[in-house]
């Protein structure tokens, strides 16, 4: 974790931010997976962490913005938890770490709560993801869970948006330690990768890497010979001769800082033409995109510049006719890559995306998303510098979606569709690093390049 400092400022600019009112933050509790007392891995609220630093279930983070009062609520260990926990610190002393001096039993929190209710005074809370703590909330706030994204508070979503966003230069250095963690993943991966090994057995090494050099993997690794199937998490797969694999998966460092990375490669440790044809496609999107990123540039306008490049090379091989800007302006490139350019990246591999856009309709307050610009809402993103994006360019060839596409007459001139019969087995490729806004550009993360060429990764794939 970062210093108490680092914590103090966090919370000092937020409550400048939000200006009047409580600001809540309910920490994440442990989450049985079969019984009481046999827990999901634990992973505490990105937020919460953000703001109070504390990587420890059941506690809550209270800041007063009119006031400045700030405390942390949680209950201290029992000998009965003790036994089978160890000596655990007092919440007193975790509030110490964070800056935090205030601290109170979990049993006043509801109490402080209704009392500023009573007196009029706004509860500012972050749409809630789970299960547990929507009953939570509905409880300490006496607001049905059913109700409660109607009392979210919008300027708490943004104002945490626009801090979390934009990384100080101990985040990026956490973030550098990702990729550390990642790298050692996918090179892993690519030297496994052989004719006859199942896809699990992958899945299941990279995981042990990402555990033993961090906290686990960002999220479920996706290593799969069906890489047309963008978020396939069946590993059941035996490798074959002529298949492609496609390995998308991240790192977690111990302080919950996030990398995501993408590399197809042929599981026979050579590229058909084909497949070369169709792959450097692919990488020519993606370096495309690395050399124009710079601070100020829209979302919306470098994932057109993706796709522009990608049906450039489309044209190249035949599947399109016609120019490029034409099949851009169809909409026939999400036939091809149905997904967005990239995303948010930093203490979730979609950062914010818990209070982003898939959370609720954002229509009612688009003109203030625009304004915001941040990762929450794509469609109105700004890049600044300190963020930090995937650039994850694909190709996939989908047959359900072809199939679909063709019976309802759409893209016709422009997709050749007779052409696209061989590829319906193709899968898919995908590629994928992390690039940081910099006050004059960009850069990718990493101090060396995960093998990401043809000749890079015939080299290693395999051997």
């Amino acid at each position: 974790m970062f210093s108490a400092k680092t914590y103090a400022a966090r919370r000092n600019m937020l409550r400048t931010k939000i200006g009047s009112g409580i600001v809540l933050f309910p920490g994440n509790p442990l989450s049985p997976n079969n019984y009481p007392n046999n827990a999901y891995y634990f992973r505490q609220d990105s937020s919460f962490l953000y703001y109070f630093g504390l990587n420890i279930p059941s506690l809550a983070g209270l800041i007063d913005a009119d006031t400045g009062e700030e405390a942390l609520y949680g209950d201290d260990f029992t000998v009965e938890d003790i036994i089978w926990t160890g000596p655990q610190p007092t919440l007193r002393e975790l509030g110490a770490k964070v800056g935090i001096a205030a601290t109170h039993p979990l049993s006043e929190l509801e109490k402080r709560l209704r009392k500023a209710i009573s007196l009029g005074r706004k509860i500012h809370f972050l749409p809630p993801y789970r299960g547990e703590t929507k009953l939570w909330l509905s409880s300490l706030l006496g607001i049905k869970p059913t109700l409660l994204h109607d009392y979210k508070s919008v300027d708490l979503m943004f104002a945490v948006a626009e801090m979390r966003e934009k990384k100080s230069a101990e985040e990026v250095e956490e973030m550098e330690r990702a990729f550390q963690i990642g790298y050692k993943m996918h090179t892993l991966a690519m030297k496994m990768c052989r004719p006859g090994v199942v896809e699990r057995e992958i899945a299941g090494a990279i995981e042990g890497v990402a555990k033993s050099y961090g906290s686990g993997v960002s999220f479920p690794s996706i290593v799969s010979q069906h890489g047309e199937t963008l978020h396939n998490l069946n590993a059941d797969g035996v490798l074959e001769e002529g298949r492609l694999l496609l390995c998308d998966a991240g790192g977690e460092t111990v302080d919950n800082y996030c990398s995501d990375h993408t590399r197809t490669y042929p599981v026979s440790g050579k590229f058909t033409q084909k497949q070369k044809d169709v792959y450097n496609i692919v990488l020519a999107a993606h370096d495309h995109v690395a050399d124009i990123v710079k601070p100020h540039m829209m979302y919306s306008e470098i994932h057109n510049a993706a796709y522009t490049t990608l049906a450039e090379g489309l044209a190249g091989i035949g599947l399109i006719k016609g120019s490029a800007a034409d099949a851009v302006a169809a909409g026939a490139m999400t036939m091809f890559m149905p997904h967005g350019l990239g995303h948010g990246l930093g203490m979730d591999v979609h950062d914010c995306e818990a209070m982003g856009e898939r959370s609720f309709d954002f229509s009612s307050i688009a003109q203030r998303a625009a304004k915001s610009a941040t990762c929450i809402y794509r469609a109105a993103w700004r890049l600044e510098p300190g963020t930090v994006m995937t650039d994850e360019p694909g190709l996939y060839f989908i047959p359900a979606l072809i199939d679909k596409c063709r019976a309802e007459g759409l893209y016709k001139g422009i997709v050749d569709y007779d052409a696209l019969e061989g590829y319906r087995d193709f899968g898919g490729i995908r590629i994928e690093d992390d690039i940081l806004v910099t006050e004059s550009g960009s850069r990718m993360l990493g101090d060396k390049k995960i093998p990401v060429t043809v000749e890079e990764l015939e080299a290693v794939v395999g051997r």
